[in-house]
């Protein structure tokens, strides 16, 4: 065997392995990876730059949202591309190195690449077949792993569609819930008459709803880039909005617990942060000012005409500023790579929430509101 060849099995060998295991940790390891040498790592830092500098070119909002919703599903689909490639490259450099042809010859490594691609897509037209036993036995091997890479794959999407939807329920539930965009004040605003049980009783599904974001989007990271059905709305946006929240009501809400707060609050960052671990440095920036005094004026008198008004206690914006720094920068900086717009925490004046819309409601004469009566159902 020449060095060429050598050198061509050593290449297809050490490919192939890399691509095998990358796709092992990608689809069928349950848990974040940490080391930061990966083939899926370096595919989307690369791709997601030039879909994020190209993005970032559109002026228009609602263009700019459409050309990032599609990143995600074409990301999946280009990615599954990249591992079968790499798969028949792989295998076509250990066809060269154990065929007894010179090489590099003309036509050697095309010849190669042909007979790997029909032999990993099971396609059998046999017009290009091994020279030799040990060929006809890597080909066994590459059409076997061809077919279980394509039966994982089909296995693996519905998987991380069924994630997809479990998120999107809970960022749908928001919009009646918290406006559109969703806001603090208006989550906190829309309690009704009781709201220290109602309180407990929403904290409490935005716990669990942020356990489950926590564990498909470690597991799939690739979920993080899909967008939601409006551009309103995000599962960082509504991330954000249920942290906010909750550091209002630990920080100090009139006649409202904060035990069931701390709960949703400890699992909420807990998914913000480990989930932004896996796109930002891990130095994230510096935070901005989401919440400026004029702002938190405006909160405060928002939700003084409700039943759940702010605390007036001396240290009351100290301990929210606590709670805001243990979250906002990681928020902060993954809106920033992602291209999220992140909620506010007061809307500067009353605005309709989706539901609220319609193409004919004009025509029809519909308006899509509450009887003031009915308010205290929010």
């Amino acid at each position: 065997m020449s060095p060429a060849h050598t050198l061509a099995g050593l290449l297809g060998a050490l490919l192939v392995a890399t691509i095998l295991w990358d796709a092992i940790e990608t689809i069928l390891v349950p848990r974040r990876i940490g080391r930061r040498v990966r083939l899926t790592r370096y595919f989307y830092l690369v791709v997601w730059r030039a879909w994020r500098f190209a993005a970032l070119r559109v002026r228009r909002p609602s263009r700019r949202e459409a050309q990032l919703g599609f990143f995600g599903p074409l990301s999946l689909v280009l990615l599954l591309a990249f591992w079968a490639c790499g798969l028949i490259l792989g295998f076509a450099l250990l066809q060269l190195a154990i065929d007894g042809a010179s090489w590099p010859a003309p036509g050697g490594l095309l010849t190669a690449l042909y007979l790997s691609g029909e032999t990993f897509f099971t396609l059998g037209f046999g017009d290009v077949t091994p020279a030799t036993g040990l060929g006809r036995l890597l080909s066994v091997v590459e059409a076997g792993m061809g077919f279980g890479f394509l039966g994982t794959v089909i296995g693996y999407l519905p998987t991380m569609y069924g994630g997809f939807s479990q998120r999107e329920v809970g960022i749908s539930l928001l919009d009646a819930r918290a406006g559109s965009p969703p806001t603090a004040a208006e989550f906190l605003g829309r309690l009704g008459p009781r709201p220290a049980e109602r309180v407990d009783e929403l904290l409490r599904e935005w716990e669990r709803w942020s356990a489950t974001l926590l564990e498909t989007h470690i597991s799939y990271p690739q979920l993080s880039y899909y967008r939601s059905q409006h551009s309103n709305q995000s599962w960082l946006g509504g991330l954000v909005v249920i942290l906010d929240s909750s550091a209002l009501v630990v920080a100090g809400v009139d006649g409202l617990s904060p035990e069931q707060a701390k709960l949703t609050f400890a699992i909420s960052r807990h998914a913000l942060v480990d989930i932004a671990q896996i796109f930002v440095p891990p130095h994230p920036p510096g935070c901005g000012e989401r919440l400026p005094a004029e702002t938190l004026a405006r909160l405060r008198e928002r939700l003084a005409q409700t039943p759940t008004p702010l605390s007036d206690a001396s240290d009351f914006f100290e301990r929210l500023a606590a709670l805001r720094a243990q979250y906002e920068p990681y928020a902060l900086a993954l809106a920033d790579y992602l291209l999220i717009e992140l909620p506010p925490w007061c809307h500067a004046a009353p605005r309709r929430d989706n539901w609220q819309g319609g193409p004919w409601d004009r025509e029809l004469g519909v308006r899509a509101e509450f009887e003031p009566a009915d308010e205290d159902h929010f």
